[in-house]
This record gives structure tokens, C-alpha cells and sequence, in this order.
């Protein structure tokens, strides 16, 4: 029998699921970190709001890839804690996922410093 949804009992599931994964991922620690200082850095320059809302987004993109990355390797530890070469695979794929998301938020940032900076050129 499936559960009745209960938005608040949800929400505090990934309440749960978030503080799990701040507190045993070093590399989500390591992103969140990364994610306030360009944060206060989107807030700090001087472009216009649409810009600055698609680089805080394109911030949120490996911090959602992240979490989906840590539910796939807990998964996979769960499954088998012997050497599989399918599992190997599954944690390989999603740890490619992680580094194209930094890739395409890296990707983001310089897109628009180089396109506000040769505006003021």
C-alpha cells in the first residue's frame, strides 16, 4: 500500500536526506562551500538580477548532481559490498555526472564574466 502524501513528512525526508549527505560527503562540504562564496560573489557584481539568478542557479545544478550521486553510491554499497563491475560502472557514471555539472557551472560563470567584461571594453 503506497503512503499518503504529507508534504511537511516529505519535506522532512529531504531535510534528512540533505543533513546525512552535508555530514558524511566530503565533497558535497567542499561544494557547499564553494556554493556561499560564489554566492556572495553573484550578489557583489554589478549584473543585472536576470544574471545573476542564472548563476546562482547554474551553482544549485552540482549540488542537486551531487546529492543523486551519494543516493546512487549508498544504493549500490547497499546491493553488494563486493567488487562488481556494474556497480563499478554506476558509481563511475554518476561521478562523471558531478564533474559536467562543475564543468557546465564553470562554464556558466566565464561565459558571463567574458560577456560583461567585453561590454564595458
Amino acid at each position: 500500500m503506497k503512503p499518503k502524501y504529507e508534504f511537511f513528512k516529505n519535506f522532512a525526508y529531504a531535510r534528512a536526506g540533505f543533513l546525512e549527505v552535508l555530514k558524511s560527503e566530503t565533497s558535497f562540504k567542499i561544494e557547499i562551500v564553494f556554493f556561499i562564496i560564489f554566492l556572495l560573489i553573484a550578489f557583489i557584481l554589478p549584473y543585472p538580477i536576470w544574471a545573476k539568478i542564472l548563476l546562482v542557479a547554474s551553482m544549485l545544478v552540482p549540488l542537486i548532481v551531487e546529492l543523486l550521486n551519494s543516493a546512487i553510491e549508498r544504493v549500490v554499497d547497499m546491493v553488494t559490498s563486493e567488487y562488481h563491475e556494474l556497480a563499478k560502472y554506476a558509481k563511475d557514471a554518476a561521478a562523471a555526472a558531478v564533474m559536467f555539472s562543475l564543468i557546465f557551472s564553470a562554464a556558466v560563470w566565464i561565459g558571463f564574466i567574458v560577456y560583461f567584461w567585453s561590454e564595458k571594453g
